[in-house]
């Protein structure tokens, strides 16, 4: 099956083209970072003017890309939440056009699953797994069983681990978003010069708080004023109590699950330090990791379609009614199959 999908949750608008769930023939991504960096981070208006400004430009880009047309497309799928109300309404508005246009069916899913599959678009994975999805608005472990079969182990109380990466270099001073200077910076610091609280460590549970650890580094670069050196240094003990923190809470949920495969999904899963820290504990303590490449791990269209295509091909198709929703839990997720 040929399907379209549209992802428009936060700010990013992106259409892929992907053929059988796994072949990527176009991926466009339209970034709107230029646009919120003056004000330290998403503002939620201005990002769903700018996706209706960009959504059909990115489409005709995507299908140029792919060499097709319209006419050829089978199917549609589009995210449909958690995100941004406004920015959602745009890409759903948009795929419930297509599919009424197009007479194809559609289908609305939730950001999460595709973070979670879009590893599936390069290499073959079996169900059951663990995933750590870790994105500037969430950070959850699942158990996956198959598709549209989740179960949270953890979740965030507070901050998710992105969010705190923004709000932390916001602090030192380096713009937004922060994630990849905080790690490049990371790597040239000493992580044994500042040591800042790992929350819920010593908790029998999964969940995880970074709003302490947030408040810990305020309160310390409050009192120094800290000039370059010192801003690596900082980044360091940052970078290092949150890889601590996602590692040996992932590493108790493979010890309590038995399962062996683990999949690091989002954007913050692009971050050198948390690879490099997963990719020694997987070899120490027997079992697989698994990262989409960088590209994937940002939002992007394509990680849509591996769900989207697996759902359309076993004949779900939504409603024109079905509306967006800013706050969804992935374990509520179900499809009704033909």
């Amino acid at each position: 099956m040929l399907v379209l999908a549209i992802e428009t949750s936060c700010d990013e608008t992106s259409v892929a083209l992907v053929r059988d769930g796994s072949r990527i023939l176009s991926n466009v991504v339209s970034s709107q970072v230029d646009i919120h960096e003056r004000f330290g981070g998403v503002v939620p208006e201005l990002a769903s003017r700018k996706h209706l400004e960009n959504i059909g430009i990115v489409i005709d880009e995507a299908l140029h890309k792919a060499q097709l047309s319209l006419n050829d497309v089978e199917g549609i799928c589009v995210t449909r939440g958690p995100g941004l109300i406004g920015a959602l309404l745009v890409g759903l508005s948009t795929a419930k056009a297509l599919a009424f246009a197009l007479r194809v069916p559609w289908v609305g899913l939730h950001h999460m699953e595709g973070h979670i599959l879009a590893v599936k678009l390069e290499r073959e994975l079996e169900f059951p797994f663990l995933a750590l999805a870790v994105s500037g608005a969430h950070t959850h472990l699942y158990r996956v069983d198959g598709y549209g079969c989740y179960q949270t182990l953890g979740r965030t109380l507070d901050d998710a681990a992105g969010e705190a990466y923004d709000k932390v270099g916001k602090l030192l001073g380096l713009g937004y978003p922060a994630g990849a200077a905080i790690d490049r910076l990371a790597a040239e610091g000493d992580s044994g010069r500042w040591t800042f609280p790992r929350a819920l460590l010593q908790k029998d549970n999964l969940d995880f708080s970074f709003s302490g650890l947030k408040t810990a580094v305020w309160s310390q670069v409050s009192k120094v004023s800290p000039d370059a050196e010192e801003v690596r240094h900082i980044a360091a003990g940052f970078q290092e109590a949150v890889v601590d923190v996602l590692t040996r809470k992932t590493l108790k949920a493979v010890a309590g699950s038995g399962l062996r495969r683990v999949v690091v999904a989002g954007g913050v899963a692009c971050n050198r330090g948390l690879r490099e820290r997963f990719n020694m504990l997987a070899e120490r303590h027997d079992f697989d990791v698994y990262f989409p490449s960088p590209g994937l791990c940002a939002d992007n269209a394509a990680m849509l379609a591996v769900a989207g295509n697996f759902y359309l091909e076993n004949g779900c198709s939504e409603s024109l009614s079905l509306n967006a929703v800013a706050q969804w839990i992935l374990d509520s997720v179900k499809f009704s199959f033909d």
